[in-house]
């Protein structure tokens, strides 16, 4: 399964021309990481105040391939990858709404980082297990 949320491109996400800089897709894909965690009752405070761990990336990729405009309203679509005890990668998608056209695709990993040791750790089982089912 696919978590899709909806994002309006803002002309602060702009150049002067009005296309989406670059960096603002791993902003979109962020935001809809955020929107997913929220739809299974987690954000991530409680994540950093009931498990004592944050989620840092400790990769990114991206593949541009047309670029967003000012206005456009882009389709953020975030599926499972690859899992380990300790990480998550998210397969992500970025499509303007419009016309359907595919403007990038690509990754990002997540870690479980222990906020007392600042050592990797493993993710809290109930929160991997909700992505699972949500994402599968």
């Amino acid at each position: 399964m696919v978590f899709r949320t909806d994002i309006t491109v803002r002309w602060v996400d702009t150049d002067a021309l009005g296309v989406v800089h670059y960096s603002n897709y791993f902003r979109y894909v962020e935001a809809a990481e955020e929107e997913l965690y929220r739809s299974l009752g987690f954000t991530f405070k409680k994540l950093n105040e009931r498990y004592r761990i944050a989620i840092p990336r400790i990769e990114a990729f991206c593949k541009y391939k047309a670029p967003a405009r000012f206005g456009d309203i882009v389709a953020v679509a975030l599926r499972l990858g690859e899992k380990t005890d300790k990480t998550m990668r998210y397969d992500f998608e970025i499509q303007r709404t419009h016309d359907g056209e595919l403007l990038c695709d690509g990754y990002i990993r997540i870690i479980g980082l222990d906020l007392t040791s600042w050592k990797a750790t493993d993710l809290p089982p109930d929160l991997v297990g909700k992505v699972e089912a949500a994402l599968k």
